[in-house]
């Protein structure tokens, strides 16, 4: 991706980057925490064509502007301003991890927008994450407070969720570049951003959008619990576990994620 290839929008009242290209019914590529944008970029040789590709960094991500401390903003909002600034009526969705929590968010949020939904090793708002899981992201935050935003970055990279991704050394070192690029500013600020009333785990019945829920087997329990519960709660989910993959699933088999990911969005409707 060359500079030329992303441009600005002012939304919102914020700055988002973004890039678009391609033809066709759009698909939005939405990142996971502490990501950005690069992170599809083995999906895109697959997409285009035949589609037309949206991916942008998210408000604090990336090369997009930072939240204001203490001012609440709305990721789900943010991306509504964005669709409508650039003429978009209508997109699939798909989200890994953080961005598959926030494409199940926006689908209940914003359901006129949505065509289908890609959920790979999806997060979910509302979910009760494990005693373990939860203690180390607040772990990597005491690090980024007390010792600064590298040492955090160290420690986020060491995580498990990364284990299968680190025995790659392209892929953990694509990873690591991107994740250096990372302000740190979720680590150093309370979240600002509203949480559905209900939340997401408890409207999974509402989401009438066909959707495909990925996981890498090799993916942390709690992420796997996640893509079992999206699976059996969305009435029109399909499940798809592809061995020997772990949580950065689309990195680390793009081959079989990319042919799976075609065969679900150029499928013909069911009835």
């Amino acid at each position: 991706m060359t500079g030329a290839d992303v441009q600005r929008a002012s939304v919102n009242g914020t700055h988002l980057v973004y890039e678009l290209k391609g033809q066709g019914p759009v698909v939005i590529l939405l990142h996971g925490f502490t990501l950005d944008l690069r992170m599809w970029d083995d999906q895109l040789p697959a997409l285009l064509p035949p589609f037309r590709v949206l991916r942008y960094d998210r408000r604090g991500f990336g090369r997009s502007d930072l939240p204001e401390p203490g001012v609440q903003f709305s990721p789900v909002e943010d991306l509504r301003a964005l669709l409508v600034y650039l003429g978009i009526s209508k997109a699939h969705l798909m989200g890994q991890s953080a961005g598959g929590g926030f494409a199940v968010n926006f689908a209940l949020e914003h359901p006129e927008f949505v065509d289908r939904i890609v959920l790979v090793d999806s997060a979910l708002e509302g979910f009760r994450w494990s005693d373990g899981y939860s203690q180390s992201y607040d772990e990597i935050d005491k690090v980024a407070a007390s010792l600064g935003v590298e040492a955090a970055r160290a420690l986020w990279l060491s995580h498990p969720l990364f284990a299968p991704a680190r025995e790659q050394p392209e892929v953990a070192n694509r990873l690591a570049a991107i994740v250096r690029d990372y302000s740190g500013w979720h680590w150093l600020h309370d979240s600002v951003s509203p949480r559905l009333d209900p939340p997401a785990a408890k409207r999974l019945g509402s989401i009438r959008h066909p959707t495909l829920v990925m996981a890498g087997q090799r993916d942390v329990p709690d992420h796997l619990e996640v893509t079992r519960l999206l699976a059996e709660g969305i009435p029109r989910a399909q499940e798809v576990v592809i061995p020997g993959a772990g949580h950065m699933l689309n990195l680390e088999a793009p081959t079989e994620f990319n042919r799976r990911v075609l065969e679900f969005l150029q499928s013909s409707p069911a009835p």
